[in-house]
C-alpha cells in the first residue's frame, strides 16, 4: 500500500511539535518576504524557521526531512543568485539571524568561535576593541550579511590580501539532512589529513546548514597608508593593480569603471563620511589630525573623480607607520610606471573608517534596480576578460539605452594571482520587500519608486547570462555559486562525480536546497 505524503499542516505540527510554534514563521506576507533575494523573487516556503542555538536547529532540520520537507539555509538575505529561493515551493527556510552569538574569543590560540547567524560587522565591533580581527573580515553588505552565510556562498573584500572569506575558517559544526551534527575538524588547525572543512566551505547550503564557525584571527593593523589613482585606460589599470598585487603591498585594493564611480558619488553621504573618518582617526589617537582628514572630505567634494576614467584605491596596513608609507611609496611608483596619476584619497579612507556602512548601495542612487554578475580571472586574462564583456555593451548599445539598463564594474585584487571583474547593472523597475526592509528609512524616502518593467529586466537576465557564458569560456570562478554559475560545467567530470557522491552520502533524499549548486 502507498504511504500518502504529509500535508503541510501536518508538516508544521510535526516541525512545531519539534521546535516550538513559536520558531516558526507562517505568515503570508513574511513568506513572501523570505522568498525573495535582492534580484529574484522563488516559490514561497511552506515555513520560515527561527532556531535559537545549534540543538533546535538540529530537531527542526530531522522533523522537517522526516516528513518529506527540503531545507533551504538563509544568512542575511544579500545573495542575488538565487542560493535560498528553492526550485519548489513548500520547504523549509531556516533563518539563522537568532543564532547570532560570539561562542568565544581565543586571544592565546588566536581562534573565534560564532553561531552562524553572527553578521560581519558585529564581529568585527567585537573584535575591534582587542586589537583582533578575522584573517578575512567580510563584504560590503556586513551589517547584514553573516559569517555563516559568508561561510556558505563566499564572499570577498576587507581582508582580500588573505583570501576569500571561507579561507578564514579553521572548523564548522554542520546540520546535516538527517539532523546529524558534523564537526569538520580541529578548532585550531585545518586541515587535519583530507580537509573536511574546505568540503563543506562555499557549498551553498546544498550539503548541511552550518551552525557554528571558527575563525582564525589576526592582529589589527596600528598603522595604515592610502592611496587613490587615475588611470587613463583599463589595460594601464589592470597592469598597475596586477604588479601591486603580485608584489603584496596593499591589504586592501579595489577600483571602479568611469560609470561605476558615477554611481557612487552620486549616492555618498558628505556629512556621513567626514564623521565617520574623524571617529576612526579619533580612535587612532589624532584628534588634530581627525578634523584636517574629515574637512579634506567636505572640501574634495564629490567632483573630484568627475574626470577620472579608471580609479584605483588601495589600503596599506601593518604594524609600523613608516613601513606602511615605504609601501605606499612603492604603490605610487608602480602607478606612475603604468601611467597612472595620484588624486585625493578620499575613498579607501571612509571605506576603512566605516567598512560596513548601511546597504543604501543595493539599489541605484535614483532608486533603479541594481544586480552584480561576477567573475574571477588569472592576471594574464583580465584585459581580454574586459574586453570582451565591453564588446557585449556595446554591441547591444541600442537596446540597452531603449530600456534604460546601464552598467558599470567594480574591479579588485584579491590575491597575488586572483582578480575580480564584477560588470554591475541598472535599470528602472519596482523594488522589492527586501530592499525596503534593508535600506535606511530616510534614504528609501528620497528614491524615485519605478513601476514593474519585465522588459528591462529581460534585457538584464539576459546580458547576465551572455557575460557568464564569456566567463566560462575564459574559465573563470565564482562565489555564490548558488543557481547562476554553472559549476557541473566548469567541474573536471570525476571531481564532479565526487561531488555527487559526496552529495548523495550527507544528503541521500536531496532534501538540503535540492538544486544549489546543481546538485
Amino acid at each position: 500500500m502507498a504511504t500518502l505524503a504529509p500535508t503541510n499542516d501536518t508538516a508544521l505540527a510535526v516541525i512545531g511539535a519539534a521546535v516550538g510554534a513559536e520558531a516558526l514563521i507562517t505568515d503570508a506576507a513574511e513568506l513572501r518576504y523570505y522568498s525573495q533575494d535582492v534580484f529574484s523573487n522563488g516559490p514561497v516556503a511552506l515555513a520560515v524557521f527561527r532556531p535559537t542555538d545549534t540543538q533546535m536547529l538540529a530537531r527542526g532540520v530531522a522533523a522537517a526531512t522526516a516528513q518529506g520537507i527540503a531545507i533551504v539555509p538563509r544568512g542575511g538575505g544579500m545573495s542575488y543568485t538565487s542560493g535560498y529561493l528553492p526550485d519548489e515551493a513548500g520547504a523549509l527556510l531556516v533563518d539563522t539571524g537568532s543564532m547570532n552569538r560570539i561562542l568565544d574569543i581565543n586571544e592565546e590560540d588566536m581562534t573565534v568561535t560564532v553561531e552562524s547567524g553572527c553578521t560581519w560587522d558585529k564581529l568585527q565591533k567585537t573584535l575591534k576593541p582587542k586589537g583582533l580581527r578575522a584573517l578575512a573580515w567580510g563584504t560590503l553588505s556586513g551589517i547584514n550579511a553573516t559569517v555563516g552565510g559568508g561561510m556558505s556562498q563566499n564572499g570577498v573584500f576587507w581582508g582580500a590580501s588573505g583570501g576569500t572569506v571561507v579561507d578564514a575558517a579553521l572548523s564548522f559544526e554542520v546540520v546535516l539532512a538527517d539532523g546529524s551534527i558534523v564537526s569538520t575538524g580541529s578548532n585550531f588547525f585545518r586541515p587535519f589529513g583530507p580537509d573536511i572543512t574546505g568540503l563543506f566551505a562555499a557549498d551553498c547550503g546544498a550539503l548541511g546548514v552550518k551552525a557554528t564557525i571558527t575563525l582564525k584571527l589576526v592582529r589589527e593593523g596600528t598603522a595604515f597608508a592610502y592611496g587613490s589613482f587615475s588611470f587613463p585606460d583599463p589595460a594601464a589599470f589592470f597592469g598597475a593593480m596586477s604588479e601591486v598585487a603580485r608584489e603584496g603591498l596593499a591589504s586592501e585594493s579595489f577600483g571602479f569603471d568611469p560609470y561605476l564611480q558615477s554611481q557612487r558619488m552620486k549616492r555618498d553621504s558628505l556629512t556621513k563620511d567626514a564623521k565617520s573618518l574623524v571617529n576612526m582617526m579619533k580612535a587612532q589617537g589624532s584628534v588634530l589630525k581627525a578634523l584636517k582628514e574629515g574637512a579634506k572630505v567636505v572640501a574634495a567634494g564629490r567632483s573630484f573623480l568627475d574626470d577620472v576614467p579608471f580609479s584605483l584605491h588601495l589600503i596599506a596596513e601593518g604594524r609600523y607607520q613608516s613601513a606602511v608609507d615605504a609601501d605606499m611609496k612603492a604603490i605610487e611608483s608602480i602607478a606612475l610606471k603604468h601611467g597612472g596619476k595620484a588624486i585625493e584619497n578620499t575613498i579607501p579612507k571612509i571605506l576603512r573608517a566605516n567598512p560596513f556602512p548601511p546597504v543604501n548601495s543595493m539599489v541605484g542612487p535614483e532608486g533603479e534596480r541594481w544586480v552584480p554578475v561576477h567573475g574571477f580571472l588569472p592576471h594574464s586574462r583580465l584585459v581580454e576578460g574586459w574586453n570582451r564583456i565591453q564588446a557585449l555593451f556595446d554591441g547591444n548599445k541600442a537596446e540597452m539605452e531603449a530600456h534604460g539598463v546601464a552598467a558599470g564594474a567594480m574591479l579588485a585584487a584579491v590575491s597575488r594571482s586572483t582578480c575580480l571583474i564584477e560588470p554591475v547593472f541598472f535599470w528602472p523597475d519596482a523594488l522589492e520587500g527586501i530592499h525596503c526592509r534593508s535600506l535606511e528609512a530616510d534614504h528609501l524616502a528620497k528614491l524615485n519608486r519605478f513601476p514593474p518593467n519585465a522588459e528591462s529586466r529581460a534585457v538584464v537576465d539576459r546580458l547576465r547570462a551572455e557575460i557568464v557564458r564569456i566567463f566560462r569560456e575564459l574559465e573563470a570562478t565564482h562565489l555564490q555559486v548558488a543557481r547562476t554559475y554553472p559549476l557541473e560545467e566548469a567541474s573536471n567530470p570525476h571531481a564532479w562525480a565526487m561531488l555527487k557522491a559526496v552529495k548523495q552520502t550527507v544528503d541521500p533524499r536531496g532534501l538540503m536546497n535540492p538544486g544549489s549548486l546543481g546538485l
